[in-house]
């Protein structure tokens, strides 16, 4: 992850363009939260089995998928990629392991209506990676394609037939182009997706949603920051920033509430949002190993 210095403008630099939506539809709801939103605390539930390093969430009705990686010795890249089945409550289901080798980091994950992609990568920057996808039924996982470049986070548009991907530390946007044949989605040139440079550096998406129905995507990550002249960073900020497909660049960015120092931001890494009757819902799983599953809502009036 990239260290900056604390910029004392920061927040002027987190306003982004609203677009025209639905008020009642979760990316036109997204769009008319700010920094001044009221993050209201729902439920904390424990997630009741060993997570690892977790990296992406989806859900697939009342269940979530989250992917982890299990660092053996990162030294001589061993190691194990996982995609756990939870229900909402925590307990675990059912769970995969994915990977080969020293590709055995799975990145941020997302659900397209049908399949779940995952991509599965060396744990370093400009290395390589396996793009999966897994049914949520069976658990069955079919590799889709191999990437020359780490890719940390997908989300795939059956509609537009768009398959989203960001690299290490989300610098680069990659765009590909998906078919569907005998019923089974495919991407015909894998090897050459268009390619985007990231202009937007606040923070580094470690997670996307596709937000069904629509051109947009939510992109969740963080950034560490430091003071001049301190040792150490100083605070870690998390935010959630909308995403067109054809530009590839926020419409909306969202800084997340900043927690007390030490504690990880709230988007590292998975995160999921739904619509709920007062507005929002939010799920976010930042710790290791021992995790909790942080539940927010925010009520979002016309």
């Amino acid at each position: 992850m990239h260290k900056a210095v604390y910029p004392i403008f920061l927040l002027a630099l987190l306003r982004a363009s609203v677009n025209a939506a639905e008020p009642s539809s979760l990316e036109g709801m997204f769009q008319r939260l700010n920094p001044g939103s009221l993050w209201q605390p729902v439920e904390t539930r424990a997630v009741a089995f060993p997570t690892h390093h977790p990296q992406g969430m989806t859900a697939v009705g009342e269940r979530f998928f989250l992917s982890s990686v299990e660092v053996i010795d990162r030294a001589t890249e061993q190691g194990k990629g996982h995609l756990f089945e939870m229900d909402r409550q925590g307990a675990l289901l059912r769970s995969i392991q994915l990977g080969e080798g020293a590709l055995y980091h799975p990145g941020g994950i997302d659900y397209d209506g049908a399949r779940i992609w995952v991509p599965v990568a060396a744990y370093r920057p400009d290395s390589a990676a396996i793009v999966y996808t897994v049914n949520p039924a069976t658990m069955e996982s079919r590799e889709m394609f191999r990437f020359d470049d780490h890719l940390g986070a997908l989300s795939h548009f059956p509609e537009q037939g768009l398959l989203i991907g960001v690299n290490w530390g989300s610098r680069r946007f990659y765009r590909w182009k998906t078919e569907q044949r005998e019923g089974e989605w495919i991407v015909p040139d894998a090897d050459h997706p268009e390619t985007q440079r990231n202009g937007n550096y606040y923070i580094d998406y470690q997670d996307m949603q596709r937000i069904p129905g629509t051109a947009y995507l939510l992109c969740g990550g963080l950034q560490t920051y430091v003071e001049p002249g301190k040792k150490g960073p100083s605070f870690a900020l998390g935010g959630i920033d909308l995403v067109h497909t054809e530009g590839l660049r926020a419409h909306h960015q969202l800084p997340m509430p900043l927690r007390s120092q030490g504690r990880r931001a709230w988007t590292q890494n998975p995160f999921f949002v739904e619509t709920c009757e007062q507005g929002l819902r939010f799920f976010f799983i930042p710790e290791d190993n021992t995790s909790l599953m942080y539940i927010f809502e925010l009520s979002v009036k016309e």
